[in-house]
């Protein structure tokens, strides 16, 4: 089993940023992946950024330019930092990792951000 939880999201003026964060813990050996999701109200999960066990980032073009997505494994933590925020980057932001064994998912809580205008 994977722990995730989330941290870091609130309320922010459009322009602002937000760093989110993402404690992992368990058995968190073969994750090869994780990624941070966003669900906006009556909108489908959506991924918006990113990396690798290697260090790979990939982005959601919404949001390229303005996030980074970053892993810390001495502290087990993954982050999204989130700059000139936009209305419509409001939603409930997840936690994701995927382990290659087992082909298993494992999600957090979530995350509320609101931004606005």
């Amino acid at each position: 089993q994977v722990q995730l939880v989330e941290s870091g999201g609130g309320l922010v003026q459009a322009g602002g940023s937000l760093r989110l964060s993402c404690g992992f813990s368990g058995s968190i050996f073969s994750i090869t992946r994780m990624r941070w999701f966003r669900q906006a109200p009556g909108k489908q999960r959506e991924l918006v950024a990113g990396i690798t066990t290697g260090g790979t980032t990939d982005y959601a073009d919404s949001v390229k330019g303005r996030f980074t997505i970053s892993r810390d494994n001495t502290l087990n933590t993954l982050y999204l930092q989130m700059n000139s925020l936009k209305p419509e980057d409001t939603g409930v932001y997840y936690c994701n990792a995927y382990k290659i064994v087992g082909s298993r998912n494992y999600w957090g809580q979530g995350t509320q951000v609101t931004v606005s205008s």
